[in-house]
């Protein structure tokens, strides 16, 4: 932490209108720092290097010694592989361990997660941030990334009292909080799901259901094993149980096989009907996930939809 828990007492960011990168970068430092006080600012009396703040996206300097972390300065600071830095990217790569250790993610995932999150989270952001990344290339969903939406939370261009963007950016804080957390969750989680994965694809052995303890992310870890003979993974759902197919890939909602046609959208005494199966309860329409009232319905189920698949 470049940083000292006991010294720092400013966080100094701009002031007026806010992006994405400063407002993710606060709740970064504001969690490390929790004394601080945060202080939105252009006057040369707070973006002045000092040992007592921590300055970012404004200052027009990186220098990690004086604890300055802007990027709109020439030469603007750049990733080994050529690929711009905004002030996020910047305070994610001097701090984002320590937010990590804050938030109880174990010692040994701290490099995978914060590389992971660099590069899913962090990377997007800066890139749109120095206009290298046009937001189109998020298709129809471009007005619903993340840095538009928190930069929607910017008062109306005409609303000029006193301190709406002070007002706008600390109510933006808390939201753009939530993200980060839920962020670095869910790939604590992944990496914990993966040794589970692991160590059921090895019972599993060569056959081509995977049976897990519970509901967990799996797709990234068969992938990571090279398990291509899997089809269908079951686990306990509740007081029932699931069975759902594998995706090829993230980017894609084909699997690798689908549920049988003839369970397409049925339900209750349909279903049994159609598998033969007593205590199948429902399966989707898209035919991606089935569930039943037991694992001995479950496993005759995800056996008959490998056999479709002869």
């Amino acid at each position: 932490m470049s940083g000292d828990l006991m010294t720092i007492q400013h966080l100094v960011t701009h002031s007026g209108g806010f992006h994405a990168d400063e407002l993710l970068s606060s709740v970064i430092l504001t969690r490390l720092f929790p004394e601080a006080q945060l202080i939105r600012s252009r006057e040369a009396e707070w973006i002045t290097p000092d040992a007592s703040r921590i300055i970012y996206d404004v200052g027009r300097d990186y220098d990690a010694d004086a604890q300055v972390f802007d990027h709109h300065q020439r030469p603007n600071p750049l990733r080994e592989d050529g690929q711009p830095y905004s002030s996020f990217g910047l305070i994610w790569k001097h701090f984002g361990r320590d937010y990590l250790r804050a938030l109880s993610v174990p010692d040994q995932d701290l490099d995978d997660v914060h590389g992971s999150l660099d590069r899913s989270f962090v990377l997007p952001i800066d890139l749109m941030d120095n206009g290298a990344l046009e937001p189109s290339a998020a298709g129809p969903l471009a007005g619903m990334t993340l840095p538009v939406l928190l930069e929607s939370l910017k008062p109306a261009f005409d609303n000029r009292s006193p301190g709406a963007d002070d007002d706008a950016f600390a109510a933006a804080l808390p939201v753009a909080r939530s993200f980060v957390e839920a962020a670095v969750r869910g790939k604590a989680a992944k990496r914990r799901a993966e040794a589970l994965v692991m160590a059921a694809i090895k019972t599993a052995g060569s056959g081509r259901v995977l049976e897990l303890p519970m509901g967990m992310p799996f797709r990234a870890a068969i992938e990571k094993a090279g398990a291509d003979q899997l089809l269908f993974v079951i686990n306990p759902r509740g007081t029932d149980w699931a069975l759902t197919t594998i995706r090829k890939s993230g980017d894609t909602f084909e699997s690798r096989a689908d549920l049988p046609a003839a369970w397409a959208g049925l339900t209750d005494e349909a279903l049994e009907q159609a598998t033969g199966v007593t205590g199948a309860k429902f399966c989707h329409n898209a035919r991606f996930i089935a569930v039943a009232a037991t694992r001995d319905a479950i496993v005759e189920m995800a056996e008959l939809a490998v056999q479709g698949c002869s």
